[in-house]
Formats: structure tokens, sequence, C-alpha cells
């Protein structure tokens, strides 16, 4: 339940490589030979013969167990061959998932089945998985996924303090294993996506468009843990957020001016705005085009008066946001990041 149909996921998530998941394909392919063919399809959770959805359970459940207790040989033993070559990123990836999942329990929310034995390569796929009264379509799009069969198990760990989501994308090779995990906050500041979403519904009335844009966007984020799954509920959400007929990111570039001590009268151009969940909080992240600063000091400075110079542009943020990172790049690359909470920005 978060972003639009239209964005995808590269299979694997940020953990692996479209060279490795051909070989996988290969592999894959022998191994469902013989297996008799199959449309690519979604089977959700509810309609899955139960031998089936017992064994990606069965699967599912220690791996999200080895990620919570940051138990690295059972999760490192749980992939598939075509992401063992990434088990390092793998492994940072369950380490920042850690302090989300603490202190929870886990409860499996859904499952669904994805059937792609005809691919004939690695493709960008989507899965159209409907109930059987066609009363509810949720819609999964997978970037360069290799024939085979595949499951998609979204959780949460109720009782942890920021409320944490978890998905897995298994796939069949012998018996399931992991091929991406994805992890993120289901709360911050002690609220839901549900609370967030009623907030962004005030906002719009008060006539405060940009803090209300940002604060769907905080909704969508907290609602499901992955970007590559939307639903009739995140569609209302879009809908509605399109109807505030302002989208700051169509403001960019966005040039904003210093006003006060040695930056009165310089300028920056904007070049990315988003919500930044980096600290847990309900944070805003910009990116601008920065000046090669090398002292710390110059750098913060330079920051914080970017953060300003924003902020008097759009002083309701304020009120709705805890803070702000600013990432100064310079020819492309990015040199620095700084937060610094609202109250402290002039």
């Amino acid at each position: 339940m978060k972003r639009s149909s239209g964005q995808q996921a590269k299979f694997a998530g940020s953990f692996s490589a479209a060279s490795r998941l051909a070989a996988f394909a290969c592999a894959t392919a022998m191994l469902l030979a013989g297996v008799s063919a199959h449309a690519v399809s979604c089977t959700p959770q509810a309609e899955m013969p139960a031998p089936d959805r017992e064994a990606v359970m069965a699967a599912a459940t220690p791996i999200a167990g080895a990620i919570a207790s940051q138990n690295f040989d059972v999760l490192q033993a749980s992939l598939l061959p075509a992401v063992i070559p990434d088990w390092e990123g793998i492994r940072g990836g369950a380490q920042a998932a850690a302090p989300l999942l603490k202190g929870g329990e886990l409860h499996w929310r859904n499952a669904y089945f994805l059937t792609a034995t005809e691919l004939k390569g690695p493709t960008d796929t989507q899965f159209f998985c409907t109930t059987p009264d066609s009363s509810l379509t949720v819609t999964i799009n997978l970037r360069s996924l290799p024939p085979g069969q595949y499951a998609l198990v979204l959780g949460e760990y109720t009782g942890s303090p920021m409320d944490g989501q978890i998905a897995l994308i298994l796939g069949f090779d012998s018996k399931w294993k992991l091929g991406g995990l994805f992890v993120r906050e289901g709360a911050v500041s002690g609220h839901d996506g549900v609370w967030y979403w009623t907030q962004a519904r005030q906002l719009a009335k008060t006539n405060q468009p940009w803090s209300a844009w940002f604060t769907y966007d905080t909704a969508r984020l907290l609602l499901v843990p992955v970007d590559f799954l939307s639903s009739p509920n995140l569609e209302k959400l879009g809908r509605e957020q399109a109807q505030l007929k302002v989208n700051p990111v169509e403001s960019l570039p966005l040039t904003v001016s210093g006003t006060d001590g040695d930056y009165a009268g310089k300028s920056w151009k904007i070049t990315a705005l988003r919500v930044d969940p980096t600290l847990h909080v309900p944070d805003l992240g910009l990116t601008y085009q920065g000046t090669g600063q090398s002292d710390p000091r110059a750098q913060r400075a330079e920051a914080i008066a970017v953060m300003s110079g924003f902020l008097k542009l759009h002083p309701d943020l304020r009120n709705s946001f805890h803070g702000l990172w600013a990432y100064s790049e310079m020819d492309g690359k990015q040199s620095y990041a700084i937060e610094q909470a609202m109250h402290d920005i002039p």
C-alpha cells in the first residue's frame, strides 16, 4: 500500500544485480522444467492452497526471526543463489532493521503467490492480485524478474516502539529462499499512517497545500513497507493528494535566498524534496546545489541558510514536521548532509 501502481521495485530490492538474476533465471527454468506452464498470475493468501500457504509461511517466519534477532548465520543460509554475492548489503539492511523490530511480536498480515514461469528472461513484471468476487485488486510491480515462482509476504512487529513493518520476497529454488527484504517503521512520533492521513486532510482544509502534500507522503510511507505495491486504499489517498493541485516536486528546481549575515543575498537551487525518515521522526529532506564548502562550520552555516530560505517560502511546514535534512550536492555528488530541528532554524 504505498506509492502509485506505476512505480516498480527491482527484484531482491537493493540487494541484487540484473546480471546475477539472469543466471538465476536459467537455474529456475531448469528447476521448474516438467511443471505445467502458467501465465503470469497472482494468488492472494486466502486463495492459496493450504500446503502452499503453509510452506511459504514456514520459510518466511524463521527468516523474519533471524532479522529481528540478528542471527546472520540463519539469514545467510536462507539466500537465493542469485543474491548470495550481495550478502554484505543484505546484512547491512538487516542490521538497520533491528531497532524497528526490537521488542515486537511478528504478525503476518498478507501474502501473495506470484507465478511467472512463462517469462523469457528477466523482465519488468506486473501482477494483479484480485479477490474471487473482483471486489479488490492489489497491484505488485517487480523489476528485472526472472522466470520462476515467488511469494511476497507482508507483516508487522506489533508492540515494537515504531511498529516495524517487514516484507520479504521469496523465490522457489528447491525450497523457498530469500530474494529481498524490506523493513521500515509503521509509526513515527507515536502516530501511524492513518493518523497522518487524517492530518493531511485537515491541512488541506486549512489551505496548507505543501504541508498537506508531504503529510500525505508520510501517511503513505507508514502504511506499507514497500514502494511497489498499490491497493484501492492507497489509490484513494493518491486521489486526495492530487486534488491539492499543488505538487511540490513540480516546483523544482526551486531557488531560495539567504537573508541573514554572510549569506544575505546569496541564492541556491533546491533540486529534490521528499519525506526523510532517517531519524524515525517526521522530517523533510531537501537536496540543493552547494558551493563546494570544505570547512565543516561553513558547510553547516550554508545548509542552515538554505533551510531558512526554504522555510521563509513555506513557513507552514514548521508546524507540520520535526525538522529538515539538507543534502548538498556539487557536480552530481553529495558532499554532506545536515539535520536540524525546525525550532533551531532561523
